[in-house]
C-alpha cells in the first residue's frame, strides 16, 4: 500500500526489473489471475515510462525548427529582393513617363492652332489643309474689303473676283474670292492651298491665308498685295499706255519670271507644273520685280519628270502646248511652251490671240515662228512702242531663247533653268559692253584686245533642241561659270 501511495514515476528503474524477472511476485504487487480482458493492464507500467521517451524526443525538434526558421528568412530575403526590384522599375517607369508628360506642354501652344484649323475645315466638309497655314476668319475678310465691295475689286479671273484689302494687322492683301465650282472648283482650290503653303521664293506670291466653308460656299484666298498691276495690264491694257514699258525693264520681268518657275520644276520637291502660266499671273512690284501669281490648276509632275502626267486639259487659249491640247498629256516642258509665248509677248507687245489681226496673223505662235528662222526678219517682230530703242544684238539672243521655247516638240524645249541662264548671259553680256565702252570713252587710245568679243562659233545657249548648236551670243568668250551660283537656289 505504501508503494501505491508513492508519487508517480519515483524509482522507476527498481521497478522494471521486477517487471522483466522470472522471479515471484512481491506480495504488495500480488493479484489475482488476470483474464485475456485484462491482460493489458499489467503492461501499465509501459505508459508510465514512456514519458521519459517522449521527453527525449522534444528535445529533437529544435534543430528542424530552426531549419525552418532559415527556410523562412531565405523566402523572406528573396521576396524583399523581388519586391525592391519592381518599386525600382515601377519608379523608372513613372520617371520616363512624367519626362514625356513634361515635355508635351512645350508644344501645347501651338496645338490649338491645328485642331481649330482642322475642326474648322471638318465643319466646312474639305480636306484637311496644311497646319501652317494662316486661317482668317469670313468677318476679318469681308471687313477688309468693305463688304466686298465693287469699288476695291482689283480684277476678276477664271475663278473668280480679286479683291483688294487691309486685315486687322494693317497687312495689305488681295483676296481672291472663288466662285463657286462643285467639287471641281474646292478641289482647285485645295490644289492652290497645298502648292503656296509650302512654296517659298521671292518670284512667287506669297499665301497670307485662306477661308472655306462648304456650308456658306465661300472658299477665299488670301496673297500679299503686289501693288503694280499684271504683266497683261501694263502689255495690253490701260497701264502701259501713257508709259510703255522699255526694253530693261521687258527683261527684268523675263528673268523673274523664268526664275520662279524654274524654282517650281527645278528646286521644289515634288516638282510642280503651273500649267496656267501666262501674263496675267505675272505680277509687279514698284520697282518692275515680277512675281508669279495663281497656283489654281497647278499639278505635281510625275517621278523622273520625263514621264507625262495624262489630266484634262486646261489653261487659256494661246498659252497651251500643242502636245498637251491634242493629247492631255502634260509635262513640265509644257509650262516652258507657255514661258516662250510670254517672251513673245514682251517682244512684240501682241497678244497670244489677236482676231483684229490680218488672215494668218491672228495666233502669236504661228506667226512668228517663219520670221524666228530668218535672223534678217527679226526686226518685223520688235513692239513698235519701244520706238527701236533696244540693243540689236540683245534682241536677236532673246529671239533666238523665245524661238526655242515654242520649238513644236517637247523634246526639243530648253529647261526653265537654261532660260534663266541665257537671259543671265544677255544682260552680262549687256553689262559687259556697257563697261567696256565706258572704259573706251574714258581711255581712247587703249586698244580693246582682239579676243574680248571673239566668239568660238562652238558654245551653245541650251543643251538640246534645234538650237543646241546655235550660238547669237557675240561674246560667248565671257566665262559662263561666273554665273552667280544664286540660281541653283531659291535665290534663282
Amino acid at each position: 500500500m505504501k508503494s501505491a501511495s508513492m508519487p508517480p514515476g519515483a524509482n522507476l528503474p527498481n521497478i522494471a526489473p521486477t517487471q522483466i524477472s522470472p522471479g515471484e511476485i512481491p506480495s504488495g504487487l500480488a493479484q489475482p489471475p488476470l483474464s485475456p480482458e485484462v491482460s493489458t493492464p499489467v503492461v501499465l507500467p509501459e505508459p508510465v515510462a514512456a514519458p521519459a521517451h517522449k521527453s527525449s524526443n522534444a528535445k529533437s525538434p529544435s534543430p528542424s525548427n530552426k531549419g525552418k526558421h532559415s527556410d523562412l528568412i531565405l523566402v523572406f530575403g528573396i521576396s524583399a529582393g523581388i519586391l525592391v526590384f519592381a518599386i525600382v522599375s515601377v519608379l523608372i517607369i513613372c520617371s520616363c513617363t512624367f519626362r514625356e508628360g513634361k515635355a508635351k506642354p512645350k508644344a501645347s501652344p501651338t496645338e490649338p492652332v491645328k485642331p481649330r484649323t482642322a475642326d474648322v475645315v471638318a465643319q466646312a466638309g474639305s480636306l484637311p489643309h496644311p497646319s501652317s497655314t494662316r486661317f482668317l476668319q469670313y468677318e476679318e475678310l469681308k471687313e477688309a474689303t468693305n463688304n466686298f465691295a465693287p469699288a476695291s475689286i482689283l480684277g476678276e479671273g477664271g475663278f473668280g473676283r480679286v479683291f483688294k484689302g487691309v486685315l486687322s494687322d494693317g497687312t495689305a492683301v488681295a483676296i481672291k474670292r472663288l466662285t463657286s465650282g462643285g467639287p471641281q472648283g474646292d478641289k482647285e482650290f485645295l490644289v492652290e492651298v497645298e502648292m503656296l503653303s509650302r512654296l517659298h521664293h521671292r518670284n512667287l506670291v506669297k499665301l497670307v491665308g485662306y477661308y472655306s466653308s462648304r456650308d456658306a460656299s465661300q472658299n477665299l484666298l488670301c496673297y500679299e498685295l503686289v501693288p503694280n498691276g499684271s504683266l497683261e495690264a501694263w502689255l495690253h491694257g490701260p497701264l502701259g499706255v501713257n508709259c510703255p514699258l522699255d526694253w530693261d525693264t521687258r527683261m527684268k520681268i523675263a528673268l523673274d519670271a523664268a526664275r520662279g518657275l524654274a524654282y517650281l520644276h527645278e528646286d521644289s520637291q515634288p516638282c510642280v507644273i503651273h500649267r496656267d502660266f501666262k501674263a496675267s499671273n505675272i505680277l509687279l512690284e514698284n520697282n518692275f520685280h515680277a512675281k508669279v501669281a495663281d497656283f489654281g490648276l497647278a499639278k505635281q509632275a510625275p517621278e523622273g519628270r520625263t514621264n507625262y502626267l495624262s489630266t484634262r486639259v486646261m489653261g487659256t487659249f494661246g498659252y497651251v502646248a500643242p502636245e498637251y491640247a491634242m493629247t492631255g498629256h502634260l509635262l513640265v516642258k509644257s509650262d516652258v511652251y507657255s514661258y516662250g509665248v510670254v517672251l513673245l509677248e514682251l517682244l512684240t507687245g501682241r497678244t497670244p490671240v489677236d482676231m483684229s489681226q490680218p488672215s494668218g496673223q491672228e495666233n502669236l505662235v504661228t506667226w512668228a515662228r517663219p520670221i524666228l528662222r530668218d535672223k534678217d526678219r527679226l526686226e518685223e517682230l520688235a513692239d513698235p512702242r519701244l520706238g527701236g530703242k533696244y540693243p540689236k544684238e540683245d534682241f536677236v539672243r532673246v529671239c533666238t531663247i523665245a524661238a526655242a521655247c515654242v520649238a513644236p516638240e517637247a523634246s526639243q524645249r530648253p529647261t526653265m533653268g537654261e532660260v534663266v541662264q541665257s537671259l543671265k548671259m544677255v544682260q552680262r553680256v549687256t553689262e559687259y559692253q556697257d563697261s567696256m565702252l565706258t572704259n573706251s570713252n574714258n581711255r581712247p587710245n587703249q586698244r580693246q584686245s582682239s579676243t574680248t568679243f571673239e566668239s568660238d562659233e562652238t558654245s551653245s545657249m541650251f543643251s538640246s533642241g534645234p538650237f543646241s548648236g546655235l550660238s547669237v551670243f557675240d561674246n560667248d568668250n565671257i566665262s559662263r561659270t561666273a554665273v552667280p551660283s544664286e540660281d541653283l537656289h531659291e535665290g534663282r
